[in-house]
């Protein structure tokens, strides 16, 4: 079965040229100039694997076309197209829970990979289904985040951070380490990003003190969970 993008672009010339090349790499691509015709397939025939959305549309930009999505279809994966170099723009869609985005005009090879990394993070392989990290409980298969006070449905990007932070227990990793493995890129924004990650898996944890993710200046991260069965 062929992975289904659903693309939101308002530039003809952009959109045609990026829909041909998508399906070259076999792709089924669905492209939308107009973000308002998708709303009416988030109650019905939503049947997309992924979203490529352009920060910079008519009528409804980007991030608000991202947000409606999401509130109906959690942890659909969203990689954002930005004509800007703003960080803003970038800081803006990580913190929403986008998987990934790539400034235009992009490389498309650039592209197809992240499409795939998305795609590959969205259907993990994971060593147990079930993991209990202290006073928590991780569903690796759902994303759900348990504890007493309150579940997260967490992001794939998340998780996959989750995990790797996970498999180096007990120990100390660099940031440069973590971007290569995960971002498979290392600037300013992917570092931001890694930092509003990090941020957020720390509020998640933070009904358990023996839950510890600290920060080691110039260095990246000191690791200490109580795992039970990982």
């Amino acid at each position: 079965m062929k992975t289904k993008i659903l693309l939101a672009e308002d530039d003809p010339d952009f959109g045609m040229i990026l829909k041909q090349y998508l399906e070259l790499e076999d792709f089924e691509v669905d492209w939308f100039q107009n973000p308002e015709e998708i709303l009416p397939l988030l109650s019905s025939d939503f049947t997309f694997h992924m979203g490529i959305l352009d920060v910079m549309m008519p009528n409804i930009d980007g991030f608000s076309l991202a947000k409606m999505i999401l509130k109906e279809k959690k942890d659909f994966p969203l990689l954002f197209l930005t004509a800007k170099n703003q960080k803003i723009d970038r800081l803006t869609g990580l913190k929403m829970g986008a998987d990934d985005y790539i400034a235009k005009p992009c490389d498309p090879e650039e592209l197809v990979l992240r499409i795939k990394n998305i795609i590959k993070r969205a259907t993990p392989s994971i060593m147990e289904s079930h993991v209990n990290i202290g006073q928590y409980s991780l569903d690796t298969k759902k994303l759900l985040l348990s504890h007493p006070h309150g579940n997260v449905r967490m992001t794939i990007r998340e998780q996959e951070l989750l995990l790797y932070l996970l498999k180096h227990n007990h120990s100390t990793i660099t940031r440069d380490e973590i971007l290569d493995q995960l971002w498979e890129t290392n600037d300013y924004f992917t570092g931001r990003s890694l930092d509003v990650f990090i941020s957020r898996l720390r509020k998640y944890f933070s009904h358990d003190p023996e839950v510890k993710i600290q920060s080691l200046r110039g260095i990246g991260f000191e690791i200490d969970f109580p795992v039970n069965s990982y």
